[in-house]
């Protein structure tokens, strides 16, 4: 692109009143905040009117990321994973499996069960602001939860599988959603019963899909990986401290709410790293030494910022530690599936 003249033509001359100044400082913001409200991000506030960015809002995009990386890591974990485009085509189908749809079915089910709640936490969010219909919202629950279950069985068929194992893992997996979200269970009421649910959904569960898609699954991985998810549970964990006043007010038992905003903050960050600390001792017994240094390697930044950010002001630096120190917890997911599949060859 050529560069713009340094000097502009007298008629040019950009306006200088206050109200385009203004326009100009806001107008950032106002885009900043139509991202953050489309991926579904904590502080979005409402404006959007389009009915397919609003179903796409109540899905939280930006919560497919751990899905989709979950299957990257089973697929790795498989040991039998190959480069070319048929099995690409496949990972992505499980991707989108794992997350558009499964996940977005649970993040519009929470929401649905979540409405009263969100009134007091985030009023902007679309079914309390009424920028969807309740009819709208159930029709998008169902055909989520439809389109995952017949993924899951065209995967399945793909795979050969005599036992319809992803389909199985679908619909299990669509059944804790319910249940956590969902009276009377609703397990989210229990901080730690909900929140080791959450963690398992976002680590065992696309890990199991990706895995049997391309090898087989067996009790170990299925082991290691519910192990795995107890990290899973503190990463859950971060998630409940925007919501206090309001889980207190519902009365929801998360852990913040029963323990209080420091201890909880410990509990979180003690699971997040014991927990991956105990998969790399575990990658040194079956004789995985430098998969365990690299996951060793990538714990201590999470701790780094466990300090700087989490443990001095949960409630204000949430999102701040999230963005910081969970890509190396993702990649220590990923380092684990290479040495797992590294192990089974």
């Amino acid at each position: 692109m050529a560069e713009q003249p340094s000097s502009l033509p007298v008629n040019d001359v950009p306006d200088q009143s206050p109200g385009a100044e203004i326009a100009a400082e806001i107008a950032p913001e106002v885009q900043g905040n139509a991202a953050r409200q489309l991926l579904g991000m904590k502080g979005a506030k409402a404006g959007e009117t389009s009915i397919w960015k609003i179903r796409l809002q109540l899905m939280k995009p930006i919560t497919w990321i751990p899905l989709i990386w979950g299957v990257v890591c089973g697929a790795a974990s498989s040991g039998n994973y190959r480069w070319n485009l048929e099995y690409v085509l496949i990972a992505a189908a499980c991707m989108l499996l794992s997350g558009p749809l499964l996940t977005g079915y649970t993040q519009t089910l929470n929401d649905f069960y979540d409405r009263d709640i969100d009134a007091i936490n985030e009023p902007y969010r679309p079914i309390p602001s009424g920028a969807i219909s309740i009819p709208q919202v159930v029709a998008q629950i169902v055909v989520l939860l439809v389109g995952g279950v017949a993924v899951a069985f065209a995967l399945d068929r793909w795979a050969g599988h005599s036992f319809p194992t992803i389909t199985a893992l679908a619909i299990g997996g669509s059944l804790v959603s319910y249940i956590y979200s969902a009276p009377p269970l609703k397990l989210k009421q229990n901080g730690w019963l909900g929140n080791y649910a959450l963690g398992a959904s976002y680590i065992a569960l696309p890990w199991w899909a990706g895995h049997a898609l391309f090898g087989t699954l067996t009790w170990q991985i299925v082991v290691l990986t519910l192990f795995y998810s107890l990290a899973g549970l503190g990463i859950a964990v971060v998630n409940d401290f925007k919501s206090v006043e309001g889980d207190r007010q519902m009365g929801l038992k998360s852990l913040p709410v029963m323990f209080g905003v420091t201890t909880a903050a410990w509990i979180c960050v003690l699971a997040i790293d014991i927990f991956q600390g105990g998969v790399a001792a575990y990658l040194m017994a079956i004789h995985q030494n430098l998969y365990a240094v690299l996951l060793i390697l990538l714990i201590i930044p999470q701790i780094t910022f466990q300090d700087m950010y989490f443990l001095r002001d949960p409630l204000g630096n949430d999102v701040k530690y999230q963005a910081s120190a969970q890509p190396f917890l993702v990649l220590g997911m990923l380092v684990t599936g290479l040495a797992l599949g590294h192990a089974a060859i």
